[in-house]
This record gives structure tokens, C-alpha cells and sequence, in this order.
């Protein structure tokens, strides 16, 4: 007969402790509230009127914002989001092929108001791949005949011969970066006709910075010897992952002995920065797959380092569905592998610079970082401030400032298009006032983890965005200082979230047709 008692005492026990929790709860939520709410006096005018209003969905906002955990915060903003390479990002430029003429004004008036201070930076896409690496989301065109080079390297020649007809006058060529695809697909000897030509036909700046893609592979000391003999100073090799399941999970097999034989040759010939690109987030990575990496990266202490995160995007790259979701690392299992990898570079003495780059001190890019000369375009990061980049080959992308254009994806396509009308712009996008102001705002962003809130960019805000730097504040993502926004330490992991409040279009395209969620990859 007790029995029934007892579960009684019990649970009256269990809803007493239950309610005492609730109520102390409730009272630091409270305390919390009033505390915020008498600070927002202080807040800038353009977030105030935000931070009063509405006040039970701000209650909610609040017990959802400082008391949430790391792992929440990651669980909560790993959405899809942009990298950022451009405002408006590419997804969001107008569909319709540009006017050629249109365009081609863009170019000139950039030209003539920039060559002569800032020069130009060019970007050369080589397409060809010999096989295949699953992860890879880069347009590609897998074969191993290297036949296909000859009639590659003379498309890029005449539409290099195209721009030079708008120019005028040689064009001072500040930087160069070959990307891919697998550059070094090419023989040396094309790239020696290659830039031969362009050598004959432009100026090269002071201080320039030219830097190719290596596979570890199939870089050979001969590739390296006719870089350096053609001005190249900077070479970057795609590592990935030096554990051998994940290696061959994305097909792309390459041996510590490759890496080390490639990196000491590039310092034996004199090249000034040798860079590794690692990747977090790929399948079967675990922390100890990745404080191997870090170990071995080590042993070779390259002088920067782009540990990227892998970008899921099997509707666009159909090679990721060689293996399945279930394979990678859960959203907080990601993230712990950047943040394990991320303190080993620290203790290696690799200084934390933009989103996902480390460099060394003696690195000209952390001296850009802490001059606040860091600049990023279709390239990446970049030490150079060029207004002008024109991108040579298929599927590159040219900037104007004003104006983007991109060539077509098809190899096929491109080079017919190029011998017919030196010229194979399919896309592209010609920006407003107000593109051109969150495109600046973007940058400094990015480059700088800091932004002064102007009339002009506050002007950009809706209430949307508004509620969503509200939010970030509370977070501890952002600190806000009268017109100043600082993105804090614990807030760079969720830089392109922060981005993403300023991204007008984005916001515009989610609002009325929900679309970005098939775009772009997650954000942490």
C-alpha cells in the first residue's frame, strides 16, 4: 500500500526541483532582458528602434542568444552561405549575356583610371585534369590526352590580343595566378609561349606577384625552372589530406615523399612564398587524421596555408556522390577539426589572416592583414589593391569594379567562341550605387573583421538585417561600438553569416522565391 505513496512523494519531489529551475530560469532571462534593454540607449539609432520594438520576439531572441553554447551557434548558422568572392555573388548577376560593348566600356574607363597607378591583375583558367578528385567542385575536364593544349594556348592568346586592342596603351601587369583544373597539366614549354607573349605585349609592375596551382604529382622540376625563368614568385600546392583513406576516398592519392620533393625544389629555385591548400571536412576525417596532417605539414613549414572547408555540393559536382553524407564529419565534428587544426598552425607560429588563410610573419600577406592592405577578388586573397582583373579562359571571370563578365564553362564552347569573335562572355552582371556600396562594405568585412557602419551603408539595412546584427551582438559575434562593428575572436568562424546580413540580394531572392539553399555550400 505504501508503493503507490512513495511514487507519489516522487514526483512531487521531481515537479518541486522541476519549477524551482524554471522560475531561476525565467529570473535570469528577465535580468538578462532589462539589462539589454537599458543598453540599447546606447546602441547606434539604426539598430535602437530594432531592439525596442517588438519585444516578445526579442525575449525569444534572448534566451536563444548569450546562453547558447558554441555548438549551438555553429548548429544554428552552418546554413548555406556565399564565399564571397564577389558582390552580388555569381548566382545572383543577371542571366542575360552582357553587351559587348557595354562590357568592353566597363574594362577601358577601369583601365584608364587605374594602369598607370595600380595596374592590372590577370587570371589564366587551365582547365584539364589527367583524373578526376571527387571533391573537387572546380570546372574541370578530365582527359589524358595532351593534345588538347596546342589549340588551348592559342585561344588564350587571342583573347588576351582582344583586351589589348581596348587598353590603348601596354597594360602594367601587377599580378598573374594560374588556376584550374591542374595547371601543370600544361607542358613548360607552352607556358613559355604562353607568357612569351604576353611578356612582348604589357609592362610588368614593380613588385609583381605571379603564382601558379601545382599538383604534387605531376609538378616537375622542369615546370618549376621555366615558372621562375617567366617571373613567377609564388606557387601553391593543393595537399588536401596526407591520410591515405581519405586520399583515396576523393581519388586524389599523393604520397608526404611528393610534397616534400615539389616544396624543396620551389625553395631551392627561389620562390619567395610556397603555399599548401588543406581541406577540413572531408570524408573519414577525424581529429587524428587531422593532427597527422598538421604534424607533417610541419616538417615543411610552407609560408602560407588555405585551410578551406569542404564545400558539399553533389547537385553541381556529381563526383561527391562517390561517397555519402553519412561518410562526413558531423557539423560539430567540422568544425572541431578546423578549430584542432587551427590551434596546431597557431603553435607552429602561423598567424590567423582572413577567412581560412595562415600565413608566417615574415609572410607578405599577414604584413598586408596587419596593414590593412588585404585585398580579395576571383583569385582569393590577395596583397595587391588592382581594380582591373581580366580572366583568361573557360568559365573565368573578368572584374571591372563596375562590372563582372564570365566566359564560357565548355572548353569546346569557349574556344570556338573565341576564334570566331575573340571573345566568349556569356554572363555577367553591371553593379548599381547600392551594389557597389555592400560590395565595399563585403570587403572590408572579409579582409578586415571590421566595418564602419556609414549613412551610406546603413542606408542598404532593412529590418531583416537589422534584426540579424541585433542578433549577432547578443551572441557575442559582433561588438558594437557607435558606428563601429567588430567582428569579436569567437565571431570570425561565422564571418560569412555576417556577410550574409549584408547581402541585399541574397535577402531579396530568399524572401520572394526562397532560393540559396541549392546553391551554396554551408557556411561552417
Amino acid at each position: 500500500m505504501l508503493l503507490p505513496y512513495l511514487h507519489l512523494t516522487v514526483l512531487a519531489s521531481v515537479l518541486f526541483q522541476f519549477s524551482r529551475k524554471i522560475t531561476n530560469l525565467l529570473t535570469d532571462h528577465l535580468k538578462i532582458y532589462l539589462q539589454n534593454y537599458s543598453k540599447s540607449i546606447d546602441k547606434p539609432r539604426f539598430l535602437r528602434i530594432h531592439t525596442m520594438s517588438r519585444p516578445f520576439k526579442r525575449y525569444q531572441n534572448l534566451i536563444q542568444g548569450p546562453n547558447m553554447n558554441r555548438d549551438a551557434l555553429i548548429k544554428k548558422y552552418n546554413v548555406p552561405a556565399p564565399r564571397y568572392t564577389s558582390y552580388p555573388t555569381v548566382p545572383f548577376w543577371s542571366t542575360e549575356t552582357p553587351q559587348k560593348e557595354k562590357w568592353f566600356e566597363a574594362v577601358k574607363n577601369t583601365f584608364k583610371r587605374t594602369n598607370s597607378e595600380k595596374g592590372i591583375s590577370l587570371y589564366f583558367h587551365m582547365p584539364f585534369c589527367e583524373s578526376l578528385c571527387t571533391y573537387c567542385g572546380c570546372n574541370k575536364r578530365i582527359t589524358k590526352n595532351h593534345r588538347v593544349e596546342d589549340r588551348y594556348i592559342d585561344a588564350l592568346i587571342k583573347e588576351w590580343h582582344t583586351y589589348l586592342k581596348l587598353f590603348g596603351e601596354k597594360p602594367v601587369i601587377q599580378e598573374i595566378h594560374i588556376g584550374g583544373g591542374t595547371p601543370t597539366f600544361f607542358h613548360p614549354d607552352n607556358y613559355r609561349k604562353l607568357f612569351g607573349e604576353i611578356k612582348k605585349t604589357a609592362v610588368y609592375g614593380n613588385t609583381p606577384e605571379f603564382s601558379f596551382e601545382g599538383h604534387p604529382n605531376n609538378t616537375t622540376e622542369a615546370h618549376l625552372e621555366a615558372f621562375r625563368e617567366l617571373g613567377f614568385n609564388r606557387v601553391s600546392y593543393g595537399v588536401q589530406d596526407f591520410d591515405l583513406k581519405v586520399q583515396t576516398t576523393i581519388n586524389r592519392i599523393q604520397p608526404f615523399k611528393n610534397v616534400k620533393h615539389v616544396t624543396d625544389i620551389s625553395r631551392k629555385l627561389g620562390y619567395e612564398s610556397v603555399n599548401f591548400d588543406l581541406v577540413y571536412g572531408l570524408p573519414f576525417q577525424t581529429l587524428d587524421v587531422i593532427k597527422n596532417t598538421i604534424e607533417k605539414v610541419a616538417e615543411l613549414m610552407p609560408d602560407r596555408i588555405a585551410f578551406y572547408s569542404y564545400a558539399h555540393v553533389p547537385w553541381t559536382s556529381p563526383g561527391q556522390r562517390a561517397y555519402s553524407e553519412a561518410d562526413l564529419p558531423t557539423d560539430a565534428e567540422k568544425r572541431s577539426l578546423y578549430e584542432t587544426g587551427k590551434e596546431m598552425l597557431a603553435e607552429l607560429g602561423y598567424q590567423d589572416i582572413g577567412m581560412d588563410h595562415f600565413a608566417l610573419e615574415s609572410d607578405d600577406m599577414y604584413k598586408a592583414f596587419r596593414e590593412n592592405r588585404l585585398h580579395r577578388n576571383f583569385m582569393g586573397y590577395t596583397t595587391n589593391q588592382t581594380e582591373l582583373m581580366i580572366g583568361l579562359g573557360c568559365s573565368s571571370i573578368s572584374d571591372a569594379k563596375t562590372a563582372f563578365a564570365q566566359n564560357l564553362k565548355k572548353v569546346e564552347d569557349y574556344q570556338d567562341a573565341i576564334e570566331q569573335e575573340g571573345l566568349s562572355v556569356f554572363k555577367g552582371h553591371f553593379l548599381n550605387e547600392e551594389d557597389l556600396v555592400i560590395r565595399k562594405a563585403i570587403l572590408e568585412l572579409i579582409c578586415h573583421n571590421q566595418l564602419l557602419l556609414t549613412e551610406t551603408v546603413k542606408a542598404t539595412l532593412d529590418e531583416q538585417a537589422r534584426s540579424m546584427l541585433s542578433t549577432f551582438e547578443k551572441e557575442g559575434i559582433i561588438k558594437l561600438d557607435g558606428d563601429r562593428l567588430q567582428v569579436s575572436k569567437e565571431g570570425v568562424a561565422f564571418i560569412r553569416n555576417i556577410c550574409m546580413a549584408f547581402d541585399a540580394r541574397l535577402r531579396r531572392k530568399h524572401a520572394s522565391t526562397g532560393e540559396g539553399n541549392q546553391i551554396f555550400s554551408k557556411a561552417i
